[in-house]
């Protein structure tokens, strides 16, 4: 299976959700339960802490041959080291974390205050490096295969439907004029023009003689 443009962005995800999902766990312990609950969610915690600087390891690494075999121009470049800054910064940080979590599991000391702050500020710095690793792959497009070239004839998504707009209860077409009835066809079999004219003329006619008729007597 080919990974475009190596393992680095599916190792990041599982690293970033561990240390992600140990902060909110230990933020739990520490202020909503307490007894078995509060021990049951420190050590999820740990545990994930712990996993998530294993995964880190192979996440630095990936990130690393990424930064040596991309392809990339100048601006790109500072983009991406500032991405590996911020990387190995908070790495060696949580590696710090972990390395004072096995201390203080073993020792059998309580979580501090102090302790859940530094795994927030630790989650702070992974969302920035995690922002500045989008970066350089929705803004500089770093890392991802090039669309189509527009050289050729454009695609549209018109299938033939009908696009219609809600008139009160009542959809009509977009192309429909407001106010402007539609003209009436009259089929084939339709009743002729009524022919009321001839005949009244033919009345009026009779009408006419009838007079002149009268006149001359």
């Amino acid at each position: 299976m080919e990974i475009v443009p190596n393992w680095h962005p599916l190792l990041v995800h599982f690293t970033i959700a561990l240390y992600a999902g140990s902060s909110v766990l230990f933020i739990f312990g520490y202020f909503l339960f307490k007894n078995d609950w509060k021990e049951k969610f420190y050590t999820t915690a740990y545990i994930n802490l712990w996993g998530g600087a294993l995964m880190t390891v192979f996440t630095v690494a990936a990130g690393i041959y990424a930064y040596n075999t991309v392809q990339h121009d100048a601006p790109s470049h500072l983009a991406m080291t500032d991405h590996k800054n911020w990387a190995l910064v908070t790495a060696v940080f949580f590696w710090s974390v972990a390395l004072w979590s096995i201390y203080n599991y073993r020792k059998g000391k309580v979580i501090s205050l102090y302790f859940v702050i530094v795994m927030l500020i630790g989650v702070g710095m992974l969302g920035v490096t995690g922002f500045k690793g989008g970066e350089i792959v929705y803004r500089h497009g770093l890392g991802v295969m090039s669309l189509p070239q527009n050289g050729g004839e454009g695609h549209e998504h018109n299938h033939g439907e009908v696009t219609e707009r809600d008139h009160g209860t009542k959809k009509i077409p977009d192309n429909h004029d407001d106010g402007e009835a539609e003209p009436h066809a009259h089929d084939e079999g339709e009743t002729a023009p009524h022919a009321h004219e001839d005949k009244k003329s033919e009345k009026q006619k009779h009408s006419e003689t009838e007079h002149e008729h009268i006149s001359s007597l």
